[in-house]
C-alpha cells in the first residue's frame, strides 16, 4: 500500500516537471524535501522525548537510579549492531560528510543516509546517548535533497540547493526557526549562494517549521516562554561571557578530538569497544544525570526560576537549595560534556554537536552569572545569560555567529536580546578562530584536504584534480644536444617550454622560448651551444598529489607560467598556470548557485 502511494506519487512529480518552468520546479521540490526532512524530525524528536519520559517515569516510580544509567549501554550496542547487520558495517557521522559530496562527490549522497541516522540516532540519542539528532537530521535533510535532485535528474548546482533546502528544513522543524535554518544551510554548509538561491531555501525552511509546528508536540521542541529584560548596564558583562564562551569552546573542540584519538587507537572489536565506552558513560550518568540524551528539559530548567530542580533525585539531592552546591553541579558538568559526548560518539553511537553545543553553553551562561551573583560583585539576570551562552558555544564550536544569534532569537520568541547575542556570538567566534582554524565539524576533512571553509578559493580548488589539468604529451629535449634540435621542435610544435631530460627521465631542467629567443636568431650559437648551457632549475616543482591550493600557492610563489610535475620523482609533465585559471573560473561559475 505504502509503496504504491510513493509510486502514485512520484508519477505526479514527474508529471509536474514537464508542465512547470526549471525554476517553478525547483520551488515544487524546495516543499516536498522541506516536508520530508521536517517528518524525519517529528520521527526523531518524538522517539528520544518518549524514551527520555519513559525513563524518568519509570525511574521516579520504581527509586530505579541507575536505570538512565543502564539505557545508553542498551542504546550504543544496539546501533552498533544495526550499523554492522544492516548498514553494511559502516556509517558517516558528522555534517562535514554532507561538505565533503559536495566538494568530491557532485553532491551525490547515498541513499542510505535518507534512514540510516534516523534508525542509529534514535537508537543512541533516544537511549540516553550524550549526543544530539540535529547532525543526523541535518544528513537525512542533505540526502532527501540529493536523492529527490537525482531521482528527477537535475544539474549538480540543483542538486546542491535542494541539498540546502534538506538542512535548512532540517534545522528549521527541530527548532520551529526557519531563519536559522536558512543561515545555517548558507553559513555553514553551502559554498557560494546567489540571492536568487535564498528563494527555495527559505520555502523549504518555511516548509518544514509549519510541518513542525502542526505534527510536533511543543513541550518537545527547545523553546522558551519566559524571558527578563535587556539591561545595558550589563554590557561588560556580556563581553566577558563572549570571552568565556569562546575558551570553552577551544576547551570543547580540542578535548571532543583527544577523546576520538583515543578510542580510534583502542585495539577492540566493535562491541568491546561500545562496551567499553558505554560502560564510562553509565558512570558518569549515573553521577550527572543531566548528561542523559540530549539534556534540553536542563537547559528549560536552568533558565526557569528554581534551578535547584536540577539536583533532584540525584546524589545531590540533599543540597537542592543549596546555590553553591547547585553552582558546582552545573560546573563540573559543564567540564565533563566533552567527554560524555565524546565517548557517545567515539564508542559506536550516532549523534552530533549542536545539541551538545546548546547544552553546554547553557551550563556555562548560567555558571558565569550564578558565579558572580553569589560573590555579591554584580546582580545579573541570569536566565537571559543561561540563553545567550548558547549562542556563545553555538558560534565558537561551528564558527557560524549568525546562525547561533538567530537560532537562540527564535526558540526565545522575540529578539529583545539581540545586542548580547551578537556581541557574546560574534566574541566567541573571534576567540575561537583565533586558537582553532577550522570549526570541529571540519577538522577532519582538512586533514585530509578535502574540507569546505570560510575561504571561497580554498573551497573551489579543493574540488579540482590537479591530475586532470596535467599535460604529458610536451617534446623532451637532453643535456647535450646543440640548439638546432631545439630550434626544429620549436618551429614544428607550439610549445614555449621543454624539459630537459636524462636517460631515465629524471628532469634536469627547463628551457623556455623567451630565453632562447635572441639565440636561435644567430646560426653560429645555434649550432655551437649545448642545451644544458642554457637550461634553467626549475624553482618549483609539483607532483599529480599536490592539491590544486598547493599548485596555485606555488605558481604564486615562483612568478612561473609552467610547473613541471614529477611522478615517482622522474619527469612527467607540465602544468599550465592558464590553463589552471580557466579550470577554476569554470569550477567556480559551476558551483555558484544562482
Amino acid at each position: 500500500m505504502f509503496k504504491k502511494l510513493i509510486t502514485k506519487l512520484e508519477v505526479i512529480i514527474a508529471i509536474a516537471q514537464s508542465l512547470l518552468t526549471p525554476k517553478q520546479f525547483i520551488f515544487l521540490s524546495a516543499v516536498l524535501v522541506g516536508i520530508s526532512s521536517a517528518f524525519a524530525v517529528i520521527v526523531l524528536k518524538t522517539f528520544a522525548h518518549w524514551v527520555f519520559s519513559f525513563a524518568t517515569y519509570v525511574s521516579g516510580i520504581l527509586k530505579l537510579g541507575f536505570l538512565n544509567s543502564i539505557l545508553p549501554i542498551i542504546g550504543i550496542l544496539l546501533t552498533v549492531f544495526v550499523v554492522k547487520r544492516v548498514l553494511g558495517g559502516t556509517i558517516q557521522k558528522g555534517t562535514s560528510q554532507i561538505l565533503y559530496a559536495v566538494a568530491k562527490k557532485a553532491s551525490i549522497i547515498p541513499k542510505k543516509q535518507m534512514y540510516s541516522q534516523i534508525v542509529t540516532s534514535s537508537l543512541t540519542v533516544g537511549l540516553g546517548g550524550s549526543a544530539g539528532l540535529e547532525s543526523p537530521i541535518v544528513i537525512t535533510g542533505a540526502a532527501f535533497g540529493s536523492n529527490y535532485a537525482q531521482k528527477y535528474k537535475l544539474s549538480y548546482k540543483d542538486r546542491t540547493l535542494l541539498i540546502g533546502c534538506g538542512v535548512a528544513a532540517g534545522i528549521a522543524a527541530a527548532f520551529n526557526a526557519p531563519i536559522a535554518g536558512v543561515l545555517f544551510a548558507i553559513e555553514v554548509l553551502l559554498v557560494d549562494v546567489s540571492i536568487a538561491a535564498f528563494t527555495p531555501i527559505m520555502i523549504a525552511a518555511a516548509t518544514g517549521a509549519l510541518v513542525s509546528v502542526i505534527a510536533l508536540d511543543e513541550a518537545i521542541l527547545l523553546s522558551f516562554k519566559q524571558q527578563q529584560s535587556f539591561d545595558y548596564h550589563n554590557l561588560f558583562f556580556y563581553v566577558l561571557l563572549g570571552l568565556f564562551t569562546g575558551f570553552v569552546s577551544v576547551y570543547y573542540s580540542r578535548n571532543f578530538q583527544r577523546v576520538e584519538h583515543f578510542f580510534a587507537r583502542l585495539k577492540l572489536s566493535p562491541y568491546k569497544k561500545a562496551l567499553f565506552g558505554s560502560s564510562i558513560l553509565a558512570i558518569l550518568i549515573f553521577i550527572f544525570p543531566t548528561l542523559f540524551g540530549e539534556g534540553y528539559e536542563s537547559i528549560k530548567t536552568l533558565s526557569e526560576n528554581d534551578p535547584g530542580k536540577l539536583l533532584e533525585n540525584t546524589l545531590f539531592s540533599s543540597f537542592r537549595n543549596n546555590s553553591w552546591a547547585l553552582l558546582l553541579f552545573v560546573g563540573c558538568t559543564m567540564m565533563i560534556k566533552v567527554f560524555a559526548t565524546g565517548i557517545t560518539l567515539s564508542s559506536g553511537g550516532n549523534g552530533g554537536n549542536f545539541a551538545p553545543s546548546l547544552f553546554l553553553g547553557s551550563y556555562v551562561g548560567f555558571f558565569f552569572a550564578k558565579f558572580l551573583n553569589l560573590t555579591g560583585l554584580t546582580k545579573l539576570p541570569i536566565s537571559n545569560f543561561t540563553l545567550v551562552g548558547m549562542a556563545g558555544i553555538l558560534s565558537g564550536l561551528f564558527h557560524a555567529p549568525l546562525t547561533a544569534i538567530f537560532l537562540i532569537a527564535e526558540i526565545t520568541g522575540g529578539y529583545n536580546l539581540m545586542i548580547p547575542l551578537m556581541i557574546v556570538s560574534s566574541i566567541s567566534f573571534a576567540i575561537s578562530k583565533r586558537f582553532e582554524k577550522h570549526s570541529m565539524d571540519v577538522k577532519n576533512l582538512i586533514q585530509k584536504g578535502h574540507a569546505f571553509t570560510s575561504n571561497k578559493d580554498t573551497n573551489v580548488l579543493s574540488t579540482l584534480e590537479t591530475n586532470s589539468i596535467i599535460q604529458t604529451d610536451f617534446l623532451t629535449v637532453t643535456p647535450n644536444e646543440n640548439l638546432e634540435k631545439l630550434v626544429d621542435l620549436i618551429s614544428h610544435s607550439n610549445q614555449v617550454i621543454f624539459a630537459v631530460v636524462d636517460p631515465e627521465n629524471q628532469l634536469l631542467g627547463m628551457v623556455h622560448f623567451n630565453t632562447i629567443r635572441e639565440i636561435i636568431f644567430n646560426t653560429y650559437r645555434v649550432k655551437y651551444t649545448l642545451v644544458k648551457d642554457i637550461m634553467i632549475k626549475p624553482l618549483e616543482t609539483v607532483t599529480p598529489d599536490d592539491s590544486m591550493e598547493t599548485v596555485m600557492n606555488k605558481f604564486e610563489k615562483s612568478k612561473v607560467a609552467f610547473l613541471p610535475v614529477l611522478k615517482n620523482d622522474k619527469y612527467y609533465g607540465f602544468i599550465s598556470k592558464s590553463i589552471a585559471l580557466e579550470a577554476y573560473r569554470t569550477k567556480l561559475k559551476s558551483m555558484t548557485i544562482e
